[in-house]
């Protein structure tokens, strides 16, 4: 019943109005229920003969009063009055929100009137010219005294009352104390209970007595037993507790959104412009001789869409070849026809706004879709026509390709990926591996080294920009990659997800090897530069990354200015379903990256599309400025590090079994032809080797490991080639000599 009396309201202002109408309902039948005591005589001969406004009722509230009065009192009795103060109540709780006036109240209040109309019944009693108890009471006291008399509702009303003393004032056998009903108890041996508690036991130790101590106990007065608590040693119970990967650091803090610009993000919708767009667009259907039956717009933050309906007849490839018409006539680059749209039955126009909006990053991240998403790797990229964030997972694309000309917005477009895993993610959970040949656009992210970056163990630098060690760090990715299956392996799992639910368990044996697996992001930036340099040995990798590396959690983010076809071949692009284009230079590069044309037409500044394999979706990349980016990396800098930063495996020691402990040990068949080379070129490199020889790396690897070993060359320092150490050819062969000899 509590229950039903709650009333829910929209606002404040509402709440304050229904108190004051409760108020004043509550107030009239006060008054007019007092004044009833005072003019039942004359009333009574009024209302029961008929309404007459002639007459003039002598109710202080005239007519009304007398009728609600007399209704109420006859049917109630004195319990109308009950009714006033439930009015009253609940009027001041709303008005003053009074908490300690509850709806459990009202019931009670309720019960009791049922109650004291039933005593009321049992005597009998008139006052005025009705019955106290009214004609409800009435009636129910004569049906009941038939089935059990006046005794038998006695019996009730005494069971109800003590029920309800005892509900409400919470009486328990507990607070009667049956010593007081006999002093002679207190004499009594007293019976000794063990008292329970949590966590502790009472311990009392009682001495034997004789025949002669019992026969005396009455003569002297018995001592209080002191009983002594005794505390249960402390029990551990989590012993199989799970696994926190965050332990090392527990007290990192995830970055604040108050450290990131605020713009104003309100989408100014400007009607006369809309207007006109419609006009022109109509205009130039209706000369193509093209009938539409509907129109509406949807407003965004730089585009506006228009959606129409053709009238019955009319291809949809006639209005697919008028954007360059459109475009002309509103004079306005950027314009793009979608027909159909999909899972409408309309035509679709998108319009670049005449003044755009700021798509700010703080707003991105402060959305309740970002902020309430349970995706593993959570990526805001942006906000849809419809002013919508776009939050997806990249778990589950399982990689992403990006592509824009320069200037487009595809480096704030990777700043605002890393930045929104950032703000998700603690530093156990995800590393990034960092490649930006251009060696600027990507420097900002040194700070988190130590926090979010993996690399090689020889690499001084934490974002790779050299050539060569980018072939080195894709193959360790590779082995890193091999690594992980075999964990999988062992413990019967099919992807990283379970693995790591399995090790937080504790059911994998660290000493077997097994650790948490974090998430790797390879992040390439100007890939184009890449594969001109290196080419296949480049793809190689990357194509294996690529297509089994999703499941041992390795994704790969790879940005490009030009998408051309001997840049993003058919092998990787067949790997990366999903695709992002900002503005392209021509039709054919869109073609590349998105497979249909489109990314042409973009206006820049941000504007972007995404492919997802079926769906083709136009948004608004969230702006994110240098300043922004370098306050989230200090923030992260400032605080505690790991005491060793994240490893990717070490190449050149994969095959350290085939190594030789001394310098007669057996050599490679090209290992001459090797030392020559390296001599003569002067250079100790094994990518040399590679190319020149056409050696895999892994052999070429094992080869300058045997020029080390016999002093041809230094030893390895980092990226940079090795010192050769002979340097004339004469030598060289002197020395090939001494090592044959032994």
């Amino acid at each position: 019943m509590a229950k039903q009396l709650k009333i829910n309201f929209r606002n404040k202002q509402s709440k304050i109005i229904f108190g004051f109408l409760l108020l004043t309902i509550s107030l009239f039948l006060l008054f007019s229920f007092n004044s009833f005591w005072f003019n039942w005589k004359a009333d009574d001969d009024i209302i029961i003969s008929g309404w007459d406004f002639a007459t003039k009722a002598n109710n202080i509230l005239g007519w009304i009063g007398a009728y609600v009065s007399y209704f109420f009192i006859s049917n109630l009795g004195i319990s109308a009055y009950s009714i006033i103060i439930i009015l009253f109540s609940l009027s001041i709780k709303l008005i003053f929100k009074l908490k300690f006036i509850y709806y459990n109240f009202f019931r009670k209040i309720i019960l009791f009137t049922l109650w004291f109309i039933l005593l009321l019944g049992i005597f009998n009693l008139k006052i005025g010219p009705y019955n106290s108890c009214g004609i409800i009471g009435l009636n129910i006291n004569e049906n009941l005294s038939l089935l059990i008399g006046n005794i038998g509702i006695i019996f009730i009303l005494t069971s109800w009352l003590i029920i309800w003393l005892i509900i409400n004032f919470q009486i328990s056998y507990l607070n009667f104390n049956l010593s007081l009903f006999s002093k002679e108890k207190k004499s009594i041996q007293k019976k000794i209970n063990p008292i329970k508690e949590n966590h502790t036991t009472e311990q009392i130790n009682l001495a034997k007595n004789d025949n002669k101590h019992e026969k005396t106990k009455s003569n002297f007065n018995e001592p209080e037993l002191e009983i002594k608590k005794i505390k249960d040693e402390k029990i551990i119970n989590n012993l199989n507790s799970n696994f926190d990967p965050r332990l090392e650091l527990q007290n990192y803090i995830f970055p604040s959104i108050e450290v990131l610009n605020e713009y104003d993000n309100e989408i100014i919708v400007n009607k006369k412009e809309l207007e006109e767009n419609k006009k022109i667009i109509i205009e130039t259907l209706l000369h193509f001789k093209i009938e539409i039956t509907a129109m509406n717009a949807e407003v965004g933050p730089t585009i506006t869409l228009y959606e129409i309906v053709p009238k019955e007849g009319i291809k949809i490839s006639k209005i697919k070849n008028l954007e360059d018409d459109i475009a002309l006539r509103i004079k306005a680059t950027g314009v793009r026809i979608i027909a159909p749209l999909p899972g409408k039955g309309t035509v679709g126009i998108e319009v670049p706004n005449q003044k755009a909006s700021i798509v700010s990053m703080r707003s991105v991240l402060a959305s309740e879709k970002y902020q309430k998403s349970k995706f593993e790797l959570p990526i805001a990229i942006g906000k849809t026509i419809s002013n919508e964030t776009y939050v997806t997972d990249l778990t589950k694309m399982p990689h992403l390709l990006m592509a824009g000309a320069t200037g487009q917005g595809k480096s704030v477009g990777l700043n605002a990926i890393i930045c929104s895993i950032l703000f998700k993610k603690h530093p156990t959970e995800v590393k990034f591996v960092l490649i930006d040949p251009k060696k600027v656009e990507l420097t900002l992210y040194n700070k988190i080294e130590k926090h979010f970056l993996a690399k090689l163990p020889n690499n001084e630098d934490a974002i790779i920009t050299n050539t060569k060690e980018v072939i080195t760090t894709l193959k360790a990715l590779c082995l890193e990659m091999d690594n992980r299956y075999d964990l999988l392996k062992l413990a019967s799992v099919r992807n990283i997800t379970e693995y790591n639910q399995k090790f937080i368990s504790r059911k994998l044996n660290p000493k077997n090897g097994h650790k948490y697996l974090p998430y790797i992001i390879l992040v390439i930036d100007e890939f184009a530069d890449l594969i001109m340099t290196a080419g296949k040995e480049i793809e190689i990798p990357l194509a294996r990354l690529a297509q089994l590396a999703r499941a041992i959690g390795i994704h790969l983010i790879i940005a490009t200015q030009r998408p051309t076809t001997n840049i993003i071949t058919g092998t990787i692009k067949a790997n990366f379903p999903v695709r992002i284009a900002f503005r392209v230079s021509q039709g054919i590069d869109s073609k590349t990256i998105l497979d249909t044309s489109g990314a042409n037409q973009l206006i820049g500044r941000g504007d972007m599309l995404i492919s997802t394999g079926n769906d083709l979706l136009r948004l608004q990349c969230a702006f994110i400025d240098t300043p922004e980016v370098e306050k989230i990396m200090s923030f992260i800098e400032d605080q505690k590090v790991y005491p060793k930063r994240y490893d990717l495996p070490e190449i050149s020691n994969e095959n350290n079994t085939n190594s030789y402990s001394n310098k007669g040990g057996e050599k490679d068949e090209f290992f001459e032809d090797a030392a020559k080379l390296v001599v003569l070129q002067q250079q100790g490199s094994t990518s040399m080797l590679q190319r020149k020889m056409k050696l895999g790396y892994n052999r070429a690897g094992r080869i300058m490991d045997e020029l080390e070993m016999v002093g041809i060359v230094g030893k390895s320092d980092g990226s940079r080639s090795r010192q050769v150490l002979i340097k004339t050819e004469d030598e060289l062969i002197e020395l090939l000599n001494k090592i044959k000899d032994e």
